[in-house]
């Protein structure tokens, strides 16, 4: 029986275990959204504010669950604006579906009404795009799009298709069960061998892991070897949440703004075992200094990520879970009493300087500490309880500060760091039956808040915790650090009331300047299954600490301000 190139995409992407898309409808989708309706009860639409809100919301939803993200928008403007929810997938290799429509064929290229190079834009920020011209091809090339998304690197795949494609007939038979992922590249059996050589010859083992541990499902691995070998485990934005932030080997997250102990004996180590990372500028600061003191074994599924930013002793590509798995048995158990007791001499540094550093704070008028909200807030959700942010100060308090204890459960741009990232995303935990906690900035939340009516139409269960303090805070941190205090353009003087607005937007708001008001704020928050916003003040001069200067490394880290 033939069917429609429309009806097409809808029973493909059912085929393949989707039940939740994201996207806005428009001229060059339209049959695909009447499709869409008519099988309303068999996959859910959720229509956002912004079509860069709907890549955000998918991407999320991935996130959350491991399964692949679905994104649906019409052509020109609509597509162009998935680009930066498209490339914040690409770059923390999240696994998503792009599907958007084009004029027809016969009007490619000629200039016509909302027509724009989708498949050549988003080349660049793309693991793979199709741009579908026959419609026989159309189920296969979806099918081949979310096998793409999902094998080797996870990343976003972009599905291109003209108008005239999704009203074209064709033959469509189901297929049984959705595909499967291409087979993983396993790691060489020498090369594994040497690893565990190099492991079992060092006397200050370090394993640090990126999110690649996440999508590789091999977090009980890595407990695994650092057990066996006794190492200490640090990890990179991305890596937080696979190892529960309580484990006694865990120090956090290591660079600019990680933990000092974690950053000190990364550099103190003989040999740091990297795990799904790349090593980005972030995590590495000066590349020249960085591993000036220890060898690196690196271990990922991405081959271009080996010695790309930093050399490596040695560089094994592989699937994550089994490389470990496989080294496991090849590494010879060892206790390691003098690095331990170092290890312990460093957690105590980094109290101490934090406990400095706090004491430095103080306010011009009734204001809430950064990690006192981070804490109140974390004593009132669960271990399921999904904790996103946006891209600033916030970010990097709830990175350091927030007790994780399950993969999965932190959500934030890394690579891109795209501002307005987090009420998508937290849109599509919530999707995904997950309870949300967004925690954002003022300066963040102005650029994603239109997303507030989705999350009302949706009766999402989320939390939304501003961290207000009225600046581009981190931008503003690095004026007064570097740039003798030239606040340019940092002050936002904006005369927002974020408790109004999330009333009009049908939502609950409370603002909160003290911890007590928190305490009560937060209980109502969670009790209540659906939007509710905390508009929780801080001062304008708390930073962010420790941090390394830009282009600087571990001797210059900052703990406190002079």
């Amino acid at each position: 029986m033939k069917i429609t190139g429309a009806k097409i995409v809808v029973e493909t992407l059912i085929e393949q275990g989707c039940d939740t898309v994201f996207g806005y409808p428009g001229g060059q989708v339209i049959d695909l959204f009447d499709e869409l309706f008519l099988n309303r009860d068999r996959i859910k639409h959720i229509l956002t504010a912004h079509e860069q809100g709907a890549a955000h919301a998918a991407d999320g939803y991935a996130r959350a669950t491991g399964k692949v993200g679905v994104v649906i928008a019409t052509s020109g403007p609509g597509a162009t604006n998935l680009v930066t929810g498209i490339a914040t997938a690409y770059l923390d290799s999240v696994p998503m579906v792009a599907v958007t429509g084009n004029v027809p064929c016969s009007l490619i290229g000629r200039d016509s009404f909302q027509e724009v190079d989708i498949v050549g834009i988003t080349m660049p920020v793309t693991k793979h795009n199709f741009i579908v011209k026959n419609v026989a091809e159309l189920a296969d090339t979806i099918r081949e799009a979310f096998r793409i998304a999902r094998s080797g690197r996870p990343g976003p795949v972009l599905v291109d298709i003209p108008k005239d494609v999704q009203t074209a007939l064709a033959e469509f038979s189901p297929q049984k069960k959705p595909v499967t992922p291409y087979p993983s590249v396993l790691a060489d059996e020498d090369k594994l061998r040497k690893a565990a050589e190099l492991i079992n010859k060092s006397e200050r083992p370090y394993i640090y892991f990126g999110g690649g541990l996440i999508s590789g499902k091999a977090h009980e691995e890595l407990i695994a070897l650092a057990d066996k070998i006794d190492a200490p485990i640090g990890c990179s934005l991305m890596g937080i949440s696979a190892v529960p932030s309580d484990h006694p080997r865990f120090l956090g997250m290591q660079g600019m703004h990680g933990h000092y102990a974690s950053s000190i004996a990364e550099d103190e180590s003989d040999l740091v075992i990297a795990l799904g990372a790349r090593f980005s500028d972030r995590a590495t600061g000066n590349k020249k200094r960085f591993a000036k003191n220890f060898n690196i074994i690196h271990i990922d599924i991405d081959c271009a990520e080996l010695q790309k930013n930093i050399p490596a002793a040695l560089a094994v590509q592989g699937d994550i879970k089994d490389a470990i798995g496989r080294l496991i048995g090849m590494v010879n158990k060892k206790k390691l009493p003098d690095w331990a007791k170092r290890i312990t001499q460093l957690r105590e540094e980094e109290k101490n300087r934090t406990e400095r550093a706090l004491a430095q704070c103080s306010g011009s008028g009734p204001t809430l500490s950064p990690y006192d909200i981070v804490d109140i807030i974390s004593r009132h959700a669960d271990g399921d309880t999904v904790v996103v942010t946006d891209v600033g100060q916030h970010q990097m308090w709830t990175a350091q500060r927030y007790p994780f204890c399950k993969p999965r459960t932190f959500l934030t741009s890394g690579g891109l760091g795209t501002m307005g990232y987090g009420m998508g995303a937290a849109i599509g935990a919530s999707a995904a039956g997950k309870k949300a906690v967004l925690f954002t900035g003022d300066g963040s939340f102005g650029m994603d808040l239109n997303e507030l009516a989705t999350a009302v139409s949706q009766n999402a269960p989320l939390v939304i915790v501003i961290m207000n303090n009225g600046v581009l805070g981190m931008v503003r941190q690095w004026q007064t650090l570097f740039f003798d205090k030239h606040y340019s353009n940092t002050t936002l003087d904006r005369k927002t009331d974020f408790v109004k607005l999330a009333e009009a937007f049908g939502a609950k708001g409370e603002r909160c300047v003290t911890d007590d008001e928190l305490e009560r704020a937060a209980e109502r928050a969670f009790a209540a299954n659906e939007p509710y916003l905390i508009d929780c003040i801080v001062d304008c001069d708390e930073f962010v600490l420790p941090m390394l200067p830009p282009g600087g490394s571990v001797d210059d880290i900052i703990t406190e301000i002079k």
